[in-house]
């Protein structure tokens, strides 16, 4: 922040124009105070404590006993922390708000209420904060004001779910001060104008959405919801009551569930938009542009759709316990809640041979950047660990059950397979560790066992029907991956052993029969021969650089002499 230069007027009076760079104060105290990670809660202690400390060194309290209100109007704001203290006040109600709306259920109608009141609280203060900027500060600051004030006035009529009209107003307002700010500054504003008017467009669009003007889809208003950012918390929020609404809508013609040949009627509408929620999940990670998410994002996605088959299954355990006597309504559920598990398990697997392809990736990797983790083969182990057990439930599962269908046996026998590729890899990964740990015996015997499963399931998979080309070329590389570090560790191991003998060799030619050891020669009788004088840095010995003189024998004469001397 600045103080510009004062002006004088024809009456000699000095009229300061402070000068706020709003964004990007606002930015940088939310980013520090808990808003990078959604910490609403943290970032509203933060501006409570910031003004109980700008009140006191403004000494601007109301009161030690009783609480005396002061205002703040032109003539009180004769520097920029009372600028600051309207600012703060703002934030203070708007964080406060939206800590309310990420209650783990949602607010009920009293925290709504409640909501609503303290988003009208923010609109006061950045209304008051516009008007004080337009009188006291310079133009950039007024313009971010103004800019600042209309964010919040449609924030609020967002979340009253009225005057859509007028909340597009005040959002294309906003973004249309930040698109000319963004012209103009330094490199760092620009990025920041920039930032937020990317994160105003999605309320702008969901604005046109509902007075009409726009033909946006519901799977069209989720991408606009990828975008992150403080500015758009309403708006996820809003959007997930909108697609709740639309899985509702869509679940009443949602009668069964479809797995294996099986089919199994569905009688509980929340049983429905569950698994019609996960449904919609899975479209992201297994649609055309699956490949272009990144692969945080996808576990992310992963999450979600086992927390909606979860509850999804919830749903149908408590059907079942409050269902009557009747055997066609609990074989239809007990089916269902089969279906369901079987389905939660394949996507097990599939999140889990994601996390071992992150961990491949960076396998390979040196360490060049300090800050990033390099897996270790044991990682991996670990990993193929849980995919057996997961390929061992999943089978045990649909092998259970007397009126078995053909689809269930082929899917059994797809699971026994997949098992035996994933013991293939993780043999190869056991050898790597103890190839890694020096142990050639252990790793190339190993190696050659994992080559051994990659060949059987590679001609098992080749007995089966259906795609299975993608698990069968990863065998293929692994079985030649098999062949070639076998080979590499019979080499070493050679290698190493060659060289034990050499150094028993040495050590033995250097012991002596007689009891002493084989005097080596001194450094400037060897100068002809590149050889150390100093000997093995992991071997104590003497160095032998050369003989220091022996002393004289001849004391007792120079004793005399001495003696003759002094008397």
């Amino acid at each position: 922040m600045e103080i510009d230069a004062p002006k004088s007027t024809n009456s000699d009076q000095i009229v300061p124009k402070f000068s706020i760079n709003v964004l990007q104060l606002l930015k940088s105290a939310q980013m520090q105070h808990g808003l990078r990670h959604g910490d609403y809660t943290r970032y509203r202690r933060y501006c409570t404590a910031r003004l109980r400390r700008l009140y006191k060194s403004l000494k601007f309290t109301h009161g030690r006993g009783k609480y005396a209100k002061r205002a703040i109007t032109e003539s009180t704001v004769i520097e920029v922390r009372f600028l600051h203290l309207i600012l703060y006040s703002a934030e203070r109600a708007w964080s406060h708000a939206m800590e309310k709306r990420q209650l783990p259920n949602g607010p009920n109608a009293r925290q709504r209420i409640y909501l609503i009141g303290r988003l009208r609280k923010a609109v006061k203060w950045a209304t008051l904060f516009s008007q004080l900027c337009a009188v006291k500060a310079d133009s950039r600051t007024s313009l971010e004001a103004e800019a600042y004030e209309s964010y919040m006035k449609g924030s609020l009529l967002f979340e009253q779910d009225q005057n859509w009209d007028v909340a597009l107003k005040n959002f294309k307002s906003a973004r249309a001060v930040y698109e000319e700010l963004g012209k103009y500054g330094d490199l760092d504003n620009q990025v920041l104008c920039r930032e937020r008017v990317e994160e105003l467009e999605p309320s702008i669009r969901y604005c046109l959405h509902k007075i009409g003007q726009s033909n946006l889809q519901a799977s069209e208003l989720l991408q606009i919801g990828d975008v992150e950012g403080p500015a758009l918390d309403l708006f996820k929020a809003k959007l997930e009551a909108v697609m709740a609404e639309a899985r509702s809508q869509q679940a009443a013609s949602m009668t069964e569930f479809l797995w294996l040949g099986h089919r199994f009627p569905i009688s509980n509408a929340k049983t429905r938009v569950a698994i019609l929620k996960a449904q919609e999940l899975e479209k992201d990670i297994h649609g055309p542009l699956a490949d272009s998410i990144p692969a945080d994002k996808r576990l992310v996605i992963f999450d979600k759709i086992f927390s909606a088959y979860h509850e999804a299954r919830g749903y149908i355990r408590a059907d079942l316990a409050t269902t009557g006597s009747t055997e066609s309504v609990k074989d239809d559920l007990n089916g269902l809640d089969k279906a369901v598990s079987a389905v939660l398990g394949e996507r097990t697997i599939e999140r889990n041979l994601l996390l071992v392809k992150v961990a491949k990736s960076k396998l390979a990797k040196r360490h060049d950047d300090k800050n990033e983790k390099v897996t270790k083969p044991e990682e991996l182990v670990r990993l193929y660990d849980l995919l057996l057990q997961n390929t061992a439930d999943l089978s045990d599962l649909v092998s259970s059950g007397r009126d078995k269908k053909p689809e269930e046996v082929s899917f059994a026998e797809v699971c026994s397979c997949k098992s035996l590729a994933f013991r293939a890899q993780r043999c190869f990964y056991v050898a790597k560790s103890y190839g890694v740990a020096g142990k050639r015996a252990e790793a190339y015997a190993l190696y050659c066992r994992a080559r051994n499963l990659a060949d059987d399931a590679l001609r098992k998979f080749q007995m089966l029907d259906g795609d299975n080309k993608t698990m069968m070329k990863e065998l293929e590389d692994l079985y030649n991956e098999c062949r070639s570090n076998s080979c590499i560790e019979h080499a070493l191991g050679i290698m190493e052993e060659k060289r034990t003998q050499e150094n028993i060799s040495e050590r033995v030619s250097n012991i002596s029969l007689t009891g002493t050891e084989r005097l080596e020669k001194f450094l400037h009788e060897k100068l002809d021969v590149y050889e150390s004088a100093v000997g093995d840095s992991n071997v104590k010995c003497t160095p032998r650089i050369a003989g220091f003189p022996q002393l004289s024998r001849q004391y007792p004469v120079i004793l005399l002499c001495w003696i003759w001397l002094i008397t």
